[in-house]
């Protein structure tokens, strides 16, 4: 009896370590939701765009305006819709948890982030620009990996690994040129979901 009264102290104790330094409400069901979003975001920008046979491989393709009008749409729809159902559920959870949803440690969470992913989304902009489509999905996978490893010292371990994943994935995808929009489904579509079914059984919600 002793012995576990013992283990739960040290439990209660390393949890409320965990709290103070890290954020730690973070939601599996908005990782479920941005998988989705990006499979279908993927499928779309697949039978609108890059089916197209004039854009197969499509390395230094000179895409037409509307083309690119379309990806750029169908990037900043999947944007909204990930960061919405990211604020909604892990506001939930961080309300069951009793955590404030902004304080310190999410706002340092958020700026390590930020800082990869504004710097990737403003050169994936210049490639999309300049025409070397075929770069971007590695590119948002190297950059995105990035902000989540550069993100996790402070929130879930389980960050690290995903991040790391995804820079694999990104790096792969940079030496198959030409399919990046199926490593891309890969990155942010099945690898969220898997991580968000993960979260959910080990975090709960």
């Amino acid at each position: 009896m002793d012995k576990k009264k013992y283990l739960d102290d040290l439990h209660a104790i390393k949890y409320m370590m965990e709290r103070s330094s890290r954020f730690i409400s973070l939601s599996g069901t908005s990782g479920i939701l941005a998988g989705i979003f990006a499979l279908i975001a993927s499928f779309i920008a697949y039978i609108t765009v890059y089916i197209k046979p004039e854009n197969m491989g499509y390395l230094n393709t000179d895409l037409s305006q509307e083309s690119k009008f379309i990806i750029m749409t169908i990037a900043a729809a999947t944007l909204l819709l990930t960061l919405g159902a990211g604020i909604i559920f892990t506001s939930k959870k961080a309300r069951k948890d009793n955590q404030k949803l902004w304080d310190r440690q999410s706002r340092r969470l958020l700026i390590n982030l930020l800082i990869p992913l504004v710097t990737g989304g403003i050169f994936c902009m210049i490639l999309l620009l300049k025409g070397f489509i075929g770069l971007i999905a590695p590119a948002t996978l190297i950059f995105y990996g990035l902000a989540l490893v550069n993100a996790s010292k402070y929130t879930l371990s389980e960050i690290r690994s995903l991040g790391m994943i995804e820079i694999m994935t990104g790096l792969f995808a940079s030496y198959f040129v030409g399919f990046g929009i199926f490593f891309w489904s890969i990155g942010f579509g099945i690898l969220h979901i898997i991580y968000g079914i993960y979260m959910q059984r080990k975090y709960g919600s």
